[in-house]
């Protein structure tokens, strides 16, 4: 009964997150020993949707923001709708390529530096092994590990030069390395910016193109798109 659950939640009929959802141990332990025993992979699903919260959120923001000011100044201003529209839609498209275009480069940048870092880290484990592995034993003897077993534990990693290269990244440097294609994951955010920053910037002028259409009779009225 439990392979026949854990098959299930392999198959992706539940997950691990599921059961976490539900605060099922039964089902997330099911999952784990089935995980490790069949022949599926062996590699646990997690949500990577959360990776566009930031570029959704920011884009977003700004862009409701950006168009609101334009067109309470251009309400200000007796400006006519058409005027605003242009105005508008014009400023939004600008601003959105200009945030995408710099959320691409920003993040491409900063993926090439951790990389830069990295072969720094190479260079250094390659030329004086001993005083890398120094650093890491006191940087988990400073968290709480006796110091025999952060010998032990950090011996043992650095007989693995590549993972131990990228554990110090994390544990002294702090960094998160990008993946292999990081240029396209640098643009998938700019992508993302782009389409955020243009969706929710054109909401402060759906009222010059929604009251038209539906209120035709107070296309020429300005000001009773304000009441």
């Amino acid at each position: 009964m439990a392979a026949h659950e854990g098959t299930q939640l392999l198959n992706g009929q539940s997950t691990a997150r599921e059961a976490f959802e539900k605060y099922d141990t039964s089902a997330s332990r099911t999952y784990h020993d089935v995980r490790h025993t069949s022949n599926q992979s062996s590699e646990e699903m997690h949500q990577k949707e959360g990776d566009n919260l930031k570029a959704i959120i920011f884009g977003g923001l700004d862009g409701i923001l950006t168009s609101f000011a334009i067109v309470a100044g251009a309400a200000g201003g007796n400006l006519t709708s058409q005027v605003v529209l242009i105005l508008g839609f014009s400023n939004i498209f600008a601003d959105a390529l200009s945030m995408g275009v710099g959320e691409f480069l920003s993040s491409k940048a900063h993926n090439e530096w951790v990389l830069s870092e990295r072969k720094r880290e190479a260079w250094e484990m390659e030329n004086y092994p001993e005083g890398e592995v120094e650093e890491m034993i006191d940087i988990y003897t400073s968290r709480g590990m006796t110091r025999e077993d952060a010998t032990t534990c950090i011996t043992t990693m650095s007989r693995y030069k590549d993972f131990f290269i990228d554990v110090m990244m994390m544990e002294e440097l702090n960094l998160q390395l990008p993946e292999e294609d990081h240029v396209k994951e640098s643009l998938r955010e700019g992508v993302v910016m782009f389409c955020s920053f243009a969706f929710f910037g054109a909401f402060p002028l759906l009222g010059y193109v929604l009251v038209p259409l539906f209120f035709p009779q107070v296309e020429n009225d300005e000001d009773a798109l304000f009441v």
